[in-house]
C-alpha cells in the first residue's frame, strides 16, 4: 500500500513526487518522460531555466527525481477504482493500492471514436496484453496511435486468427502474415450489447474485439465515475475530485 500514486511523469507529476518525498511519503509513479516536453526545441517560460531545450529540462527533472525514493512502473494504467478510503490502480495485468491518487496526465484534446466509451469493456479494450486471451483464435482490429501499438499488434497476431491494423501515425511498421493493414479513418463502433463492427470513412470491419492503443485515454474511462468538464477534471478548492472519500486525511 503506497501513500500516494501519481499518474503522469511530466513536470507536474515530478513536482508532486518531489514534494511528497519531502513529506516522507511512500510514492509510486506511472508513466514515461513527457513527449511534449522532449519534442520542444526551446521552452522560454519555465521558472529559473529560460530558453532551455526540452531534452535538457527532462534530464534535469529526472535527476532531481532520482534524489527521491519514488518507485516507478512503466506499465500503462488502464483503470483506477475508488475503494472509499484508498484507490486500486490497474496497470496492465498488475494491481497497485494507494491511499491517495494524483492525476498529472495533462490535457488531451483528441476526440474519442464514437461509441468508444459506450463499448469500453464490451468489445473495446485499451490493453492488448490484458485482454488478448479473450480473443484466442478470433478476429480483432487495432486502431494504433503510437509505436507501442505496432508491438502489441504483433503480439495479438500470435494469439488471434486475424488482426486488422488501422495506423493513426506515420511510423514504419512490420507485421506477421495474418495482420492486414487498413489505411482508412475510423468513424464509429457499432453493435448492440457489444461492439461488433468498426465503421471507417470508406469501409467497415467486422471483428470479435477492437483495441484502441494510444498514449493517453479519456479520464472518464480511466477513472469510472470521475466528474469532468470537457478535457478537465472537476475539483474543489482543495484540488479534490468527486471520487475522494477521505476528508480527514493528513495526506
Amino acid at each position: 500500500m503506497y501513500d500516494i500514486a501519481i499518474i503522469g511523469k511530466g513536470p507536474a507529476g515530478i513536482s508532486a513526487a518531489i514534494n511528497a518525498f519531502a513529506r516522507n511519503k511512500n510514492v509510486i509513479m506511472f508513466g514515461g518522460d513527457s513527449k511534449k516536453v522532449l519534442s520542444s526545441p526551446s521552452i522560454p517560460n519555465y521558472p529559473g531555466l529560460p530558453d532551455i531545450k526540452g531534452t535538457e529540462l527532462v534530464e534535469k527533472l529526472n535527476f532531481h527525481l532520482s534524489q527521491t525514493n519514488t518507485s516507478f512502473s512503466d506499465k500503462r494504467v488502464t483503470a483506477v477504482y475508488s475503494m472509499g478510503d484508498s484507490f486500486s490502480i490497474q496497470a496492465e495485468q498488475d494491481m497497485y493500492e494507494a491511499k491517495a491518487l494524483i492525476l498529472a496526465v495533462g490535457v488531451d484534446f483528441k476526440k474519442t471514436i464514437e461509441g468508444e466509451d459506450t463499448f469500453l469493456g464490451n468489445g473495446v479494450s485499451y490493453c492488448a496484453t490484458c485482454d488478448a486471451p479473450l480473443y484466442k483464435g478470433k478476429k480483432v482490429a487495432v486502431i494504433g496511435y503510437n509505436h507501442e501499438s505496432i508491438e502489441e499488434t504483433n503480439f495479438l497476431s500470435e494469439i488471434c486468427s486475424k488482426v486488422y491494423y488501422i495506423p493513426m501515425h506515420n511510423e514504419k511498421y512490420s507485421f506477421n502474415s495474418n495482420v492486414e493493414v487498413v489505411l482508412d479513418k475510423p468513424i464509429k463502433f457499432q453493435g448492440e450489447m457489444q461492439a461488433k463492427q468498426l465503421v471507417l470513412q470508406n469501409s467497415k470491419i467486422e471483428a470479435d474485439g477492437f483495441f484502441v492503443l494510444k498514449d493517453s485515454y479519456p479520464l472518464s474511462s480511466l477513472v469510472p465515475g470521475l466528474l469532468t468538464d470537457g478535457p478537465h477534471v472537476v475539483v474543489n478548492k482543495y484540488m479534490e475530485t468527486n471520487c475522494w472519500r477521505k476528508p480527514n486525511s493528513t495526506i
